[in-house]
Protein backbone atom coordinates (compact mmCIF):
# COMPACT_ATOMS: atom_id res chain seq x y z
CA UNK A 1 0.00 0.00 0.00
CA UNK A 2 2.42 2.08 0.87
CA UNK A 3 5.09 1.71 -2.09
CA UNK A 4 1.93 2.08 -4.31
CA UNK A 5 0.97 5.40 -2.88
CA UNK A 6 4.74 6.85 -2.88
CA UNK A 7 4.20 5.51 -6.95
CA UNK A 8 1.52 7.59 -7.35
CA UNK A 9 3.25 10.54 -5.32
CA UNK A 10 6.22 10.43 -7.82
CA UNK A 11 4.35 9.97 -10.96
CA UNK A 12 2.53 13.24 -9.86
CA UNK A 13 5.38 15.22 -8.72
CA UNK A 14 6.71 14.36 -12.67
CA UNK A 15 3.57 15.40 -14.18
CA UNK A 16 3.58 18.79 -11.96
CA UNK A 17 7.05 19.33 -13.18
CA UNK A 18 6.93 18.66 -16.68
CA UNK A 19 3.87 20.87 -17.06
CA UNK A 20 5.84 24.18 -15.45
CA UNK A 21 8.68 23.51 -17.87
CA UNK A 22 6.55 23.82 -21.13
CA UNK A 23 4.73 26.72 -19.36
CA UNK A 24 7.93 28.61 -18.13
CA UNK A 25 8.08 32.08 -19.07
CA UNK A 26 10.78 33.25 -21.43
CA UNK A 27 11.54 37.03 -20.14
CA UNK A 28 13.61 37.59 -22.95
CA UNK A 29 10.54 36.98 -26.00
CA UNK A 30 7.21 39.32 -25.91
CA UNK A 31 4.42 37.12 -24.55
CA UNK A 32 1.46 36.48 -27.16
CA UNK A 33 -0.84 39.12 -28.00
CA UNK A 34 -3.85 39.79 -30.25
CA UNK A 35 -3.71 43.67 -31.50
CA UNK A 36 -6.23 44.68 -33.54
CA UNK A 37 -5.06 47.62 -35.50
CA UNK A 38 -2.65 49.44 -34.76
CA UNK A 39 -3.15 51.43 -31.15
CA UNK A 40 0.61 52.24 -30.53
CA UNK A 41 1.13 49.06 -28.35
CA UNK A 42 4.62 49.15 -29.95
CA UNK A 43 6.22 52.26 -29.72
CA UNK A 44 9.45 52.96 -31.52
CA UNK A 45 11.78 53.94 -28.54
CA UNK A 46 15.38 55.44 -28.86
CA UNK A 47 18.32 55.07 -26.43
CA UNK A 48 19.56 58.56 -25.39
CA UNK A 49 22.63 59.00 -27.36
CA UNK A 50 20.91 57.50 -30.42
CA UNK A 51 20.61 59.39 -33.54
CA UNK A 52 17.11 60.70 -33.91
CA UNK A 53 15.70 61.79 -37.24
CA UNK A 54 12.71 63.87 -35.13
CA UNK A 55 14.66 66.50 -34.30
CA UNK A 56 16.66 68.99 -36.30
CA UNK A 57 19.81 68.39 -34.32
CA UNK A 58 19.68 64.66 -35.40
CA UNK A 59 19.68 63.80 -31.31
CA UNK A 60 17.50 62.25 -29.23
CA UNK A 61 18.96 63.76 -25.49
CA UNK A 62 17.89 67.81 -26.16
CA UNK A 63 18.84 70.61 -23.48
CA UNK A 64 16.71 72.33 -21.06
CA UNK A 65 14.48 75.16 -22.45
CA UNK A 66 16.48 78.38 -21.77
CA UNK A 67 15.42 79.77 -18.35
CA UNK A 68 14.12 76.45 -17.07
CA UNK A 69 15.09 74.70 -14.17
CA UNK A 70 14.34 70.90 -12.99
CA UNK A 71 12.30 70.37 -9.95
CA UNK A 72 14.02 70.54 -6.38
CA UNK A 73 16.35 72.79 -7.84
CA UNK A 74 16.97 76.70 -7.36
CA UNK A 75 18.43 79.73 -9.65
CA UNK A 76 21.98 80.28 -8.25
CA UNK A 77 23.00 83.71 -10.31
CA UNK A 78 26.58 84.06 -8.02
CA UNK A 79 30.04 83.67 -9.43
CA UNK A 80 32.65 82.32 -7.44
CA UNK A 81 34.15 85.61 -6.05
CA UNK A 82 33.89 87.05 -2.48
CA UNK A 83 32.06 89.75 -3.32
CA UNK A 84 29.28 87.31 -4.43
CA UNK A 85 29.91 85.18 -1.65
CA UNK A 86 28.75 87.64 0.77
CA UNK A 87 25.95 89.38 -1.57
CA UNK A 88 24.26 84.92 -1.56
CA UNK A 89 24.85 85.60 2.51
CA UNK A 90 22.07 88.34 2.25
CA UNK A 91 19.77 86.67 -0.80
CA UNK A 92 20.31 83.33 0.58
CA UNK A 93 18.00 82.00 3.37
CA UNK A 94 18.09 78.40 4.15
CA UNK A 95 14.53 76.52 3.03
CA UNK A 96 13.93 74.53 6.30
CA UNK A 97 12.16 76.80 9.05
CA UNK A 98 13.29 77.33 12.21
CA UNK A 99 11.36 74.41 14.33
CA UNK A 100 14.02 72.42 16.06
CA UNK A 101 12.69 69.36 14.86
CA UNK A 102 12.97 70.23 10.92
CA UNK A 103 16.64 71.92 11.60
CA UNK A 104 17.48 68.46 13.94
CA UNK A 105 16.75 66.18 10.58
CA UNK A 106 18.27 68.40 8.42
CA UNK A 107 21.25 68.26 10.92
CA UNK A 108 21.21 64.43 10.92
CA UNK A 109 21.01 64.21 6.80
CA UNK A 110 23.84 66.64 7.02
CA UNK A 111 26.08 64.68 9.31
CA UNK A 112 25.84 62.01 6.78
CA UNK A 113 27.22 63.79 3.85
CA UNK A 114 29.74 66.05 6.11
CA UNK A 115 31.39 62.47 6.66
CA UNK A 116 31.33 61.26 3.33
CA UNK A 117 32.43 64.85 1.66
CA UNK A 118 34.27 67.04 4.17
CA UNK A 119 36.19 65.31 6.67
CA UNK A 120 39.19 64.46 4.78
CA UNK A 121 40.14 68.17 4.90
CA UNK A 122 37.62 69.53 7.78
CA UNK A 123 37.99 66.54 10.37
CA UNK A 124 35.03 65.01 11.96
CA UNK A 125 34.60 67.77 14.44
CA UNK A 126 35.36 70.67 11.90
CA UNK A 127 38.18 71.64 13.03
CA UNK A 128 40.12 71.75 9.91
CA UNK A 129 42.28 68.38 11.13
CA UNK A 130 41.44 66.38 8.86
CA UNK A 131 43.75 63.14 7.27
CA UNK A 132 44.78 65.28 4.03
CA UNK A 133 45.78 68.51 6.25
CA UNK A 134 47.85 65.81 8.50
CA UNK A 135 49.94 64.42 5.55
CA UNK A 136 50.77 68.19 4.62
CA UNK A 137 47.99 69.81 2.73
CA UNK A 138 47.59 73.30 3.93
CA UNK A 139 44.62 72.93 6.72
CA UNK A 140 41.54 74.53 6.04
CA UNK A 141 39.96 77.08 8.98
CA UNK A 142 38.40 75.97 11.50
CA UNK A 143 34.34 75.96 11.21
CA UNK A 144 33.45 76.49 15.10
CA UNK A 145 35.34 79.26 15.39
CA UNK A 146 36.42 82.60 13.53
CA UNK A 147 34.78 83.82 9.79
CA UNK A 148 33.01 80.21 9.68
CA UNK A 149 30.51 81.46 12.96
CA UNK A 150 30.18 84.89 11.22
CA UNK A 151 29.47 83.25 8.07
CA UNK A 152 25.24 83.52 7.37
CA UNK A 153 24.16 80.23 5.96
CA UNK A 154 23.75 81.64 2.27
CA UNK A 155 27.29 82.62 2.21
CA UNK A 156 28.23 78.85 3.66
CA UNK A 157 25.68 77.81 0.83
CA UNK A 158 27.58 79.67 -1.77
CA UNK A 159 31.22 78.49 -0.74
CA UNK A 160 29.61 75.01 -0.38
CA UNK A 161 28.28 75.25 -4.68
CA UNK A 162 31.14 77.97 -5.82
CA UNK A 163 34.74 76.61 -3.74
CA UNK A 164 36.89 79.04 -2.31
CA UNK A 165 40.49 80.56 -3.08
CA UNK A 166 40.86 77.31 -5.61
CA UNK A 167 41.33 75.35 -2.05
CA UNK A 168 37.76 74.43 -1.03
CA UNK A 169 36.12 72.15 -3.83
CA UNK A 170 32.91 72.75 -5.44
CA UNK A 171 30.15 70.82 -5.17
CA UNK A 172 27.34 71.85 -7.28
CA UNK A 173 27.84 69.08 -9.31
CA UNK A 174 28.07 65.94 -6.59
CA UNK A 175 25.65 67.10 -3.96
CA UNK A 176 21.93 68.78 -5.22
CA UNK A 177 20.49 71.84 -3.11
CA UNK A 178 18.74 70.43 -0.72
CA UNK A 179 21.93 68.17 0.40
CA UNK A 180 24.20 71.41 0.62
CA UNK A 181 21.20 73.19 2.72
CA UNK A 182 21.67 70.03 5.30
CA UNK A 183 25.84 70.40 5.30
CA UNK A 184 24.90 73.94 6.32
CA UNK A 185 22.55 72.69 9.07
CA UNK A 186 24.99 70.68 10.59
CA UNK A 187 28.19 73.15 10.41
CA UNK A 188 25.55 75.33 12.39
CA UNK A 189 24.92 72.52 14.99
CA UNK A 190 28.71 71.89 15.22
CA UNK A 191 29.10 75.49 15.89
CA UNK A 192 26.55 75.24 18.18
CA UNK A 193 27.93 72.36 20.42
CA UNK A 194 31.21 74.09 20.64
CA UNK A 195 31.24 77.65 22.09
CA UNK A 196 32.57 80.44 20.90
CA UNK A 197 36.24 81.41 21.82
CA UNK A 198 36.41 83.79 24.49
CA UNK A 199 38.23 87.25 23.05
CA UNK A 200 41.46 87.65 23.49
CA UNK A 201 42.02 91.22 25.67
CA UNK A 202 45.53 92.28 25.19
CA UNK A 203 47.71 94.16 28.23
CA UNK A 204 47.84 97.65 28.88
CA UNK A 205 50.65 98.86 27.68
CA UNK A 206 53.45 100.15 30.09
CA UNK A 207 53.70 103.81 30.27
CA UNK A 208 56.88 105.35 28.49
CA UNK A 209 59.43 105.50 30.71
CA UNK A 210 60.80 109.17 30.84
CA UNK A 211 64.53 110.09 31.60
CA UNK A 212 64.62 113.29 33.87
CA UNK A 213 67.36 115.77 32.14
CA UNK A 214 69.77 117.10 34.12
CA UNK A 215 69.13 120.54 35.07
CA UNK A 216 71.71 123.18 33.53
CA UNK A 217 73.73 125.24 35.58
CA UNK A 218 73.27 128.80 35.61
CA UNK A 219 76.22 130.83 33.21
CA UNK A 220 77.14 134.41 33.89
CA UNK A 221 76.86 136.96 31.47
CA UNK A 222 79.89 135.79 29.12
CA UNK A 223 78.91 132.48 28.84
CA UNK A 224 81.44 131.53 31.66
CA UNK A 225 80.38 129.80 35.01
CA UNK A 226 80.64 131.77 38.04
CA UNK A 227 83.54 131.38 40.04
CA UNK A 228 82.85 130.94 44.04
CA UNK A 229 84.67 133.25 45.57
CA UNK A 230 85.37 132.68 49.62
CA UNK A 231 83.50 135.32 51.94
CA UNK A 232 86.16 137.79 53.36
CA UNK A 233 87.09 141.67 52.66
CA UNK A 234 86.10 142.74 49.16
CA UNK A 235 88.87 143.28 46.44
CA UNK A 236 90.94 146.92 47.07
Amino acid sequence: MISGLNRLLLTALIVVLAILALVRVDHSRPNFQIILGNDMTYSPAYGAYAANANFANGRTIQEPVVGTLARGEQRFNFQATPEDAVRAGERLTSPYSKSAEEQNAAADRGAIVFQKFCTSCHGGDGTGNGPVAQRGFPPPPSLLTGKSREMKDGQLFHILTRGQNNIMPMFDVQLPPSRRWDVVAYIRRLQQSAPPAAPTTAAPAAPPATASAPAAEPKGAAGEKPKNEPAGEPKK
